[in-house]
């Protein structure tokens, strides 16, 4: 389960800032996870509510955003919306897509506390 390694990286990520700009606490924190990722969703908010006890994260709320796919088929030069990775092009039926969004893992807003 890398999500519990992604949750880790995220929080390290609001530990930092919290200690960098001397914030309390995080109140909201919004992650974009596109459809691409390879990232289970449900798996990386239950990690982050796992470690949050004790660090700057205790009590956030955590939104997330999840773009969906979309890729460019090298074959019909359409920009196409992709589900997953391994489908077929929806114009044309070719497998040559190279993905163009829906592949980021990000955090997108922190809205803080002062202490």
């Amino acid at each position: 389960m890398h999500e519990v390694s992604l949750a880790a990286g995220i929080l390290k990520v609001a530990e930092e800032a919290a200690q960098r700009e001397k914030f309390a606490r995080v109140t909201l924190l919004r992650l974009e996870v596109g459809a691409l990722s390879g990232v289970e969703v449900s798996a990386l908010r239950f990690a982050l509510e796992a470690m949050a006890p004790g660090t700057c994260l205790r009590e956030a709320r955590f939104e997330i955003d999840m773009p969906a796919g979309q890729a460019w088929c090298m074959q019909c030069s359409a920009t196409v919306p992709l589900a997953m990775r391994g489908d077929a092009c929806p114009t044309c039926g070719s497998h040559l897509l190279q993905p163009t969004g829906g592949t980021e893992l990000r955090v997108i807003e922190m809205i803080v506390e002062d202490n």
